[in-house]
């Protein structure tokens, strides 16, 4: 498991060091994420994606349940008024979880992340915030390795349990 670390850097050239030496104690790229609060960032630091940027996971997490608990209804109803086969019920939970799934994250798509809302403040003032996802049991080495080498950053936030493939 991974946790996820967020730290504000005063400016992009303090956010490039910092990168440097999350680096350098062996945190992938794929695993350090900037977000600005409209200063374009430089080609060789990676910025936070779409699904980091937005509620789309979110969306579609409930958007799929919804969608099979309507599913689910609607089946249901069609097998008792209808005298269709029980088979209906999966078909029109499977046809509701995709459809809900699908349309719930386009319309989070155009959401800020929920999570990300507490930091906006900070973002519009021009800092930079870093998002690194660190193996549970280097959190405390990194910590102590940033606060060393960064003094200038600030801590903003841990989230445990972060799941490893993203």
């Amino acid at each position: 498991m991974r946790h996820r670390l967020y730290y504000f850097l005063p400016d992009i050239e303090s956010a490039r060091r910092t990168f440097d030496d999350m680096l350098l104690n062996r945190i992938e790229q794929r695993h350090v994420r900037f977000l600005t609060g409209g200063t374009p960032l430089p080609n060789d630091m990676p910025e936070a994606s779409v699904l980091l940027k937005t509620d789309m996971l979110h969306g579609l997490a409930i958007g799929t349940m919804v969608g099979a608990v309507l599913g689910i209804a609607f089946g249901a109803l069609l097998t008792f008024y209808y005298e269709l086969p029980q088979a209906a019920i999966l078909v029109t939970t499977l046809i509701g979880l995709l459809f809900g799934g699908w349309a719930a994250s386009m319309v989070a798509a155009a959401l800020p992340n929920s999570r990300l809302k507490a930091f906006s403040p900070e973002l519009e003032k021009g800092k930079v915030l870093m998002i690194a996802d660190v193996p549970a049991r280097r959190v405390k080495q990194i910590e102590t390795m940033l606060a060393e080498r960064h003094p200038e950053m600030r801590f903003g936030g841990e989230e445990p349990n972060m799941p490893v493939f993203p």
